[in-house]
């Protein structure tokens, strides 16, 4: 049996209230409302986010609760400085100013409710606060002041309704606050996104590249990472289908998870101007979803806004998300991209999520050869998916593509069936959804590897059509020309792939083709150069060994070569002959008898057949 006795407890206490809310309703009730509204997605989301709970909220004011009193002014400081910035771009009938207080102090626990004097000294200091500003009781502020770089002046004793003894008081010096970080949580209605938001301003001919960083799972549930991680993988994919900028790759992307992450930082890092970040709580059949655009090259805010929706409405969800954003980035797509292409939503929410799981397994597969329990797992998650929904493209697409990791990783012992495999799943996404980018992707993949350049070319030029921010078409555009001998045509591609994917864990894997690129232009020190990076990397990989010893070769290194030479034979024992090696690289390529040369000038001396 549950206790229902009262407790108590020491808390962090916030309080808030809009300036002349009273006022206001009676001057236009309608609009009032709209403004709270849009101004409280703001507030009370950036509470939550940085870990607090809302425990009371009556017409205009909001009190909630924190563990930690750096969390509560943090808070508070982000959701006034991102309220000044919503301001400064609405009319002046539709602003809106709070009040904040912030009390450290004893409190008692009835159910969800909070009481006592910790609640009612944040009130009163609400109540005394500046327009727009914050103030904090002494004990607040001996917690906080030396743990955050703000500036805090004191206002001295204050006698409180029903408070014993005077409180000492402080306020966050406001005139500060412009000098911190962007808020992490702002948002807007879709109403607040008017003509008077400043616009957008051109700084040269090339389209600015955006990026969106992995959205913040707060559920409080780990589980919920794959669900987390597939929005934001499908907001990427959305906004590379509009082709009017580029968009940075999910690869780089993704390595600022689980980070603090400073936005000007990670804009130059990325070589992205405008940065997407957000927030996606699931609970039940309901989903809340928050996104931001930044142009981080300005630092500002551009837009935000958030949904509250049921599960079954998150494709929808993610589409609004990218088209607003869209909008935003380019303001004349309406001239010249009047249609967008809307991409085929799944029959089968299970299926979707079998399908989510796998995509993340298969991103944490690990780059070594053998078999490897994650791509298993990706591949036993994803046929799952098919199996609930055999109308699902992108399970059609991704089972391809788990075909092409395990040629890669030598996890299945016919390549020719798993070949055929990745041509049948390839078509079958295709035919489902035409306008798939991996499926055009995959069966590229599949003609490159049966030798067929022509024909991989043709599909990796669909791919980069359907998908031009998609760096592994631009790779695999640039392979088919490599491998039928057009060295010098295909160094645009690559360029565009690694640019488009900048910081990708796995960017060793695309970074190794310009070892092929080198070796056709028959710069072996430059080859030299790009294939020991590669092999630090990723020591693992057989295939780049054997790279390594071929260019070693070329460049006379003597028992250096031969010694790499031996460390890749010991990983492929049954290469014998020159027929053996053919078999094992790509078919047709006009590099395999270079490598084959280069293989035989550090020692190999193969047999006859």
């Amino acid at each position: 049996m549950s206790d229902t006795k009262p407790r108590r407890k020491l808390a962090a206490i916030l309080a808030a209230d809009v300036v002349n809310f009273s006022m206001m309703m009676g001057d236009n009730e309608d609009r009032t409302l709209k403004n709270l509204k849009a101004c409280r997605a703001l507030t009370d989301e950036l509470i939550t986010s940085n870990h607090g709970r809302i425990f009371g909220s009556a017409g205009d004011s909001i009190i909630a609760e924190f563990a930690s009193p750096v969390d509560a002014v943090v808070a508070a400081t982000e959701f006034q400085r991102s309220l000044r910035q919503r301001n400064e771009g609405v009319a002046p009938e539709d602003q809106m100013v709070f009040r904040v207080g912030l009390n450290l102090g004893d409190v008692i626990v009835e159910g969800d409710n909070l009481y006592g004097d910790g609640v009612n000294v944040a009130a009163r200091l609400e109540a005394m606060a500046e327009p727009g500003g914050i103030s904090l009781s002494g004990k607040f502020h001996e917690e906080v002041c030396r743990k955050l770089d703000m500036s805090f002046v004191s206002t001295g004793e204050q006698e409180m309704k029903n408070i014993r003894s005077p409180v000492p008081t402080y306020k966050v010096e406001i005139s500060k606050l412009p000098e911190m970080e962007p808020a992490s949580g702002s948002e807007k209605t879709p109403d607040d996104n008017d003509q008077s938001e400043p616009s957008i301003p051109e700084v040269d001919n090339k389209p600015p590249a955006i990026a969106v960083l992995p959205f913040a799972n707060m559920s409080g549930d780990p589980e919920q990472d794959y669900f987390v991680d597939g929005i934001t993988e499908d907001i990427i994919t959305n906004l590379s289908l509009w082709r009017t900028f580029p968009v940075i790759s999910r690869n780089s992307s993704f390595t600022y998870k689980g980070q603090s992450v400073n936005l000007k930082e990670a804009s130059a890092e990325l070589g992205a101007r405008y940065i997407v970040e957000g927030s996606v709580r699931k609970g039940g059949n309901r989903v809340r979803i928050t996104a931001q655009l930044i142009d981080a090259e300005q630092d500002h805010h551009l837009w935000a806004q958030k949904w509250d929706r049921s599960l079954e409405d998150i494709f929808e969800v993610q589409d609004e998300v990218s088209t607003l954003i869209a909008a935003k980035v380019s303001p004349t797509l309406g001239s010249h991209e009047s249609e967008r292409i809307e991409r085929t939503k799944p029959n089968n929410f299970n299926a979707w999520e079998y399908y989510l799981r796998s995509l993340q397994m298969l991103n944490e597969r690990s780059s070594t050869d053998g078999q490897d329990i994650n791509l298993d797992k990706a591949r036993e998650l994803c046929e799952k998916a098919i199996e609930l929904d055999p109308s699902l493209s992108h399970g059609h697409a991704m089972l391809a593509k788990i075909c092409f990791w395990e040629l890669m990783h030598f996890t299945r012992g016919d390549s020719e069936n798993t070949l055929v495999e990745m041509l049948e799943h390839s078509k079958k996404a295709a035919e489902l959804d035409p306008q798939n980018p991996v499926a055009a992707l995959m069966t590229a993949t599949h003609y490159f590897f049966k030798g067929n350049f022509l024909q991989a070319r043709n599909y990796a030029e669909k791919a980069v059509e359907l998908n031009p921010s998609d760096p592994d078409a631009y790779m695999r555009l640039a392979a088919t020309m490599i491998h039928s001998g057009e060295y010098v045509d295909s160094e645009e591609s690559l360029r565009k792939s690694v640019e488009i994917d900048p910081m990708a864990p796995k960017v060793m894997d695309r970074k190794s083709s310009y070892f092929f690129f080198y070796m056709g232009l028959e710069d072996y020190q430059m080859a030299y150069k790009i294939i020991e990076e590669v092999v630090a990397e990723l020591p693992n990989t057989g295939s780049y060994r054997g790279f390594r010893a071929s260019v070693m070769g070329y460049l006379d290194k003597g028992d250096e070569a031969k010694a790499a030479l031996d460390y890749y034979l010991k990983l492929r024992p049954n290469l014998k002959t020159k027929g053996d090696y053919r078999k094992i690289f790509v078919l047709n390529s006009s590099l395999a008898d270079i490598l084959i040369e280069g293989l035989v000038k550090a020692g190999w001396e193969p047999e006859a057949g």
